[in-house]
């Protein structure tokens, strides 16, 4: 019996999985994206309050002297009553020899009668501090000092006081000091009494109060007379330049304003005065800048931008 031919072996089918069926590996992780900071859009240029402070009184300026000028053209106005703004101008670089002068004698009484008054008016003013009773005794005699007429006591003052400078000084600061004692003693009061009751509950000492509490509530107040005081000063200098009437060298814008009065010299007076008055704005945006440098980074008044 013949043997049946061997079959061959089969293969064992390949069994092929369909992708569907093929097990979805998890998906990577997507890294998540830094979050962008935003800057804040700066405002145009005419919208921030620091140049509009600058340019919309310069702008003012100029539409007062471009009519000053525009009156006094067609008014055909003679330079002995009124001088144009350009006549004035020229006259101010003409005799800048004799004005430069002159300005440097009033800002040097001015400044030394400014230091004067705050540093007397401080002391004084730490003085009413200590006690009520002596703030009742004395305050008064400070208001009466600032309602007396300073023209009236310069003569005095003049006679009693041999140096003219000095004796400048001397009246321009009594007419700057009255601010500086009203101000400083009012902030020097002005304290919170939860704080106050603070410093009495720790058993605080009155040097310890006076510097720690009583000061920097005071401070704001403080710059505010500054303010005030720096013009008035400028004021009294100029007045006892007036009653003194100094000549020569150590003569002051006042004398130039009288010398140019009585020889009709128009456009040197005004030349004179506007010196004067951009040396008191000099002044106030200076106390202005020390204000600011000072409270610029606590206080309410200086940090609102309303």
């Amino acid at each position: 019996m013949s043997t049946p031919f061997p079959s061959a072996p089969m293969a064992s089918p390949v069994v092929t999985a369909h992708p569907a069926a093929a097990p979805r590996s998890a998906p990577a992780p997507v890294a998540a994206k830094p979050a962008t900071k935003t800057t804040p859009k700066r405002p145009p240029l005419m919208a921030q309050p620091r140049v509009q402070r600058v340019v919309y009184p310069v702008l003012v300026g100029l539409v007062l002297i471009a009519l000053w000028q525009g009156l006094v053209t067609a008014m055909e106005l003679p330079p002995y009553l009124v001088p144009s703004p350009i006549l004035m101008m020229k006259t101010l670089f003409t005799d800048w020899a004799a004005l430069g002068g002159s300005l440097w004698v009033t800002v040097k009484i001015t400044v030394l009668a400014f230091v004067v008054a705050t540093v007397a008016g401080v002391l004084i003013s730490f003085l009413f501090v200590q006690s009520k009773r002596i703030e009742t005794a004395l305050f008064p005699y400070a208001v009466l000092l600032q309602v007396t007429p300073i023209v009236a006591v310069a003569p005095l003052i003049i006679i009693w006081v041999k140096d003219p400078t000095a004796s400048m000084v001397i009246c321009a600061a009594l007419v700057a000091l009255f601010p500086i004692i009203s101000n400083t003693t009012l902030g020097l009061r002005s304290v919170e009494p939860d704080l106050q009751s603070y410093f009495q509950l720790n058993r605080a000492t009155r040097l310890q109060t006076l510097l720690r509490l009583r000061i920097p509530s005071a401070l704001p107040y403080f710059f505010g007379g500054l303010r005030i005081s720096s013009g008035l000063a400028l004021i009294g200098a100029v007045v006892a330049e007036f009653v003194a009437g100094t000549g020569g060298q150590g003569a002051g814008l006042a004398y130039q304003i009288l010398q140019a009065g009585f020889q009709l010299n128009i456009p040197r007076m005004f030349a004179a005065l506007l010196l004067i008055s951009l040396t008191g704005v000099a002044l106030f945006v200076l106390m202005a800048w020390l204000t600011r440098a000072a409270l610029g980074g606590w206080h309410a008044s200086e940090t609102s931008h309303d």
